[in-house]
């Protein structure tokens, strides 16, 4: 299911984008990418050009994501400080950030940082990316672990700022967010519309040309 998920928000990175990945499903995506992509991945503790995950035996542990997945490095990629990254990251210079969440709104509000009452597990970057960031695309199961819709029509958890997602890709479904609306665009092989109606909380239009998810 992740597999699909990365895969298919693999498809939204073109040439020449700067690219954040987030912890947890968009850690998969840099995988996923075809040979010579030009896409240039960037990671907030200060890495631009980063590559597939390395072979087990070619792991080295000080070289990593900011979410401590071990990475390579494409030809021609940079390190620096955090503080250069970012820099890069409030300077409005992410053209694509893809987070993770723990809900999302029916208007692309994201929360991903806390759950009432359990540890938190700290905002990251998350609140900068969203604050700055050109375009948020949210990489996430559809349903939490304990079975509930993790696409609601309004947040319970604590948000991790008013800027809204352009887009959703679970393993069920493609969303696109627009005028505080939500469309339903694809959905997965395996699914089906009342599957999804079922497993969202939030209210949705089916799209016209809705189609089956691309992979």
């Amino acid at each position: 299911m992740r597999v699909n998920i990365a895969k298919r928000v693999a498809l939204e990175l073109k040439r020449g984008m700067v690219v954040n990945l987030g912890v947890g499903i968009p850690t998969l995506i840099q995988d996923f990418l075809p040979i010579n992509h030009g896409v240039y991945l960037q990671s907030e503790n200060g890495v631009l050009g980063m590559g597939a995950t390395p072979a087990r035996e070619d792991v080295d542990m000080d070289l990593i994501s900011a979410s401590k997945h071990p990475i390579t490095l494409e030809e021609g990629a940079s390190i620096f400080s955090s503080a250069d990254s970012f820099a890069m990251i409030r300077g409005g210079h992410i053209d694509i950030a893809v987070l993770g969440a723990l809900q999302v709104s029916e208007t692309g509000e994201i929360a991903n940082w806390a759950i009432p009452g359990a540890d938190i597990l700290g905002v990251g970057g998350a609140m900068d990316l969203i604050a700055n960031t050109k375009t948020i695309i949210v990489a996430t199961l559809h349903l939490s672990k304990e079975h509930r819709p993790k696409i609601v029509k309004r947040l319970t958890y604590p948000t991790s700022g008013i800027r809204q997602a352009s887009k959703i890709v679970t393993e069920k479904a493609v969303f696109k967010i627009e005028d505080d609306k939500l469309y339903l665009q694809e959905i997965a092989p395996e699914s089906s519309l009342e599957d999804i109606r079922y497993s969202t909380e939030a209210t949705f239009e089916v799209s016209r040309d809705v189609k089956v998810m691309s992979l």
